[in-house]
């Protein structure tokens, strides 16, 4: 592995929440001194573009700043590519490491994959620094990249996490981690359970059938894999998160007084390039429907739902007579594998079931979501409650209804409905591997609320789109915080110390 593996391709221009980015560029003159960090992303598509769009925000803000960023591909599913027309930001792609560990599978694997990549993280920033380009000023390290700490001890900078999910759902992670480590706590018994914990970072007792359900899985180390990613973030300079101080008010402020490294809410960090290439059909559907009407169905890029829970949303659909988008998507033949578009629709759907409803209702494949929550014609989501997702419906000021699979999305989906008013429910502690089935009529009554236009909901969402946008432009929240963030990361240098 070289360095020569370096590429740099362009990049669509900035646009939605990244165009007020041109106006805060610092006046830091591009003569001063260079200092590179080292951006370690997740290598899934929500991590990765989150990844580039903060590196992206830092090197507009302070133009001493370089950023590597380094993509650890792995030896299954799709790896995205990213670009960037930045010339202060560059990628070293590195090749997927194969790893035999018993006993571990699922989520697990993951991580075992990115352990694997330490020796060439190592070889790729040690050619990095030995190529006379700037002095090296720490890494920045996705949430799930924490082995890495130990690569940047090494070089004797300093760590930092992007935590690309919400402020909420860190607090639970040290919270928990706490109670386990120091008190004994036994996950166990809120496996399923109506059992609450009252957790500093939510308004509400959080009960533990929305706990991840990885929390439970001791045979696969996905349970000790969350405990010990807060035990390392613990050992970091500082935790970049994807929120914004108006959104998390409650959980920023549960940081306050504590022991833990200084949390810098600076998002709605988002890739909001709209894009039309197979979309193009699904705009044109999408432009002859009336305003706020149609209610967009898609659940991620790893959402997907056997035959028998597809013909319960296909008649919840029936039923509730609303327009719709659906983005349905098959089953992976393994649980490493991601979700495909369907041959043939009909082989999976009610019989008739596309006849009934061609005329208020539309099932694609895969479909740019992004650009669909975009357009005026959708007036609520039913969504996965992945983080990225929550974030873009806010943007947006689209209403959600929640319907959770994998990782933290139960806890989100928690969020959103009990703390912060944002959505409305349909299943709140559903996950991929429940044979639970949610019946049509869960999810009619779901559909029905989401689109009831006189509900609180729907303004809290609408101001809370205003604002998400507010907190982006000088004198924001987030612009703020993220100029601290740059601050504080340049006075911990430890060569800059040592001046």
């Amino acid at each position: 592995m070289t360095f020569a593996s370096c590429f740099i391709q362009k990049a669509p221009r900035l646009s939605g929440c990244n165009k007020f980015l041109s106006l805060v560029s610092s006046d830091h003159s591009s003569a001063m001194e260079k200092t590179e960090l080292i951006f370690i992303p997740f290598s899934v598509l929500g991590h990765l573009a989150a990844t580039l769009e903060i590196a992206k925000m830092m090197t507009l803000r302070d133009h001493r700043l370089s950023i590597t960023i380094i993509v650890m591909k792995f030896p299954f599913g799709s790896n995205p590519t990213l670009t960037s027309d930045s010339d202060s930001i560059r990628f070293v792609t590195l090749p997927p490491v194969e790893v035999v560990s018993p006993g571990i599978t699922g989520p697990a694997t993951l991580f075992e994959l990115m352990k694997a990549q330490i020796p060439q993280v190592r070889d790729t920033v040690g050619e990095i620094t030995s190529s006379g380009s700037a002095p090296l000023g720490g890494f920045v390290l996705d949430m799930f990249c924490t082995h890495m700490i130990d690569v940047a001890d090494e070089f004797g900078v300093p760590s930092y996490i992007f935590f690309t999910s919400g402020a909420a759902f860190l607090g639970f992670n040290f919270h928990v981690q706490f109670l386990v480590d120091n008190e004994g706590l036994d996950l166990i018994q809120f496996k399923n359970s109506d059992a609450e914990l009252e957790i500093t970072s939510y308004a509400n007792p959080v009960p533990g059938k929305v706990f991840p359900p990885g929390m439970f899985d001791q045979d696969g180390g996905v349970n000790w894999m969350f405990l010990h990613l807060a035990r390392r973030y613990r050992q970091v300079k500082g935790i970049m998160v994807n929120t914004f101080v108006e959104l998390e008010s409650h959980a920023i402020e549960s940081f306050s007084g504590t022991t833990l490294p200084p949390v810098y809410p600076v998002g709605p960090i988002l890739s909001t390039q709209t894009e039309c290439v197979d979309g193009c059909a699904i705009m044109s559907w999408l432009d002859d429907q009336p305003p706020s009407s149609v209610i967009f169905l898609c659940f991620g890029s790893w959402g997907s739902f056997g035959g028998d829970q597809v013909k319960e949303i296909a008649h919840g659909l029936e039923r509730s007579r609303h327009r719709f988008l659906w983005s349905l998507r098959q089953p992976p033949p393994s649980k490493m594998g991601s979700p495909s578009d369907y041959a043939n629709l009909e082989e999976v759907l009610p019989e008739g079931f596309l006849d009934r409803t061609a005329k208020f209702g539309k099932v694609i494949g895969w479909a740019p979501q992004v650009t669909v929550l975009a357009h005026s014609a959708i007036g609520g989501f039913v969504s996965h409650c992945g983080w990225n997702s929550l974030l873009e419906s806010i943007w947006y000021g689209i209403p959600v209804a929640t319907w959770p699979i994998y990782a933290e999305q139960q806890l989100n989906a928690f969020h959103l409905v009990k703390d912060l008013e944002l959505a409305v429910e349909i299943k709140m502690d559903y996950y991929s591997d429940s044979d639970y089935i949610v019946s049509a009529q869960e999810i009619e009554i779901g559909l029905n609320d989401l689109m009831n236009m006189d509900n609180k909901m729907r303004k809290n969402v609408e101001e809370m789109k205003i604002i998400s946008r507010k907190v982006m432009i000088e004198g924001g929240s987030s612009h703020s915080s993220l100029g601290q963030f740059i601050e504080d990361m340049m006075n911990n240098i430890p060569w800059k110390q040592e001046i």
